[in-house]
């Protein structure tokens, strides 16, 4: 089974800051602990790539569309 991390997109965002914009959700079939609220598109991607892990994003709802 391949690992899964789920992720979602801060739905405050503002473009153009400097922030972080995602936030993990879930984790899948991996022991793996996050110690920050929010990341970078970039540092998910490598996180799932040292874990061997798929990322999929959560879509936002029709209240935050």
């Amino acid at each position: 089974m391949v690992a899964t991390i789920f992720y979602r997109e801060r739905t405050e965002d503002k473009r153009g800051e400097k922030k972080p914009r995602f936030r993990i959700v879930a984790v899948l079939g991996l022991d793996l602990q996050v110690c920050v609220s929010h990341m970078r598109r970039i540092e998910l991607e490598q996180i799932a790539t040292a874990c061997g892990a798929e990322l999929v994003c959560l879509d936002k709802g029709p209240k935050h569309s």
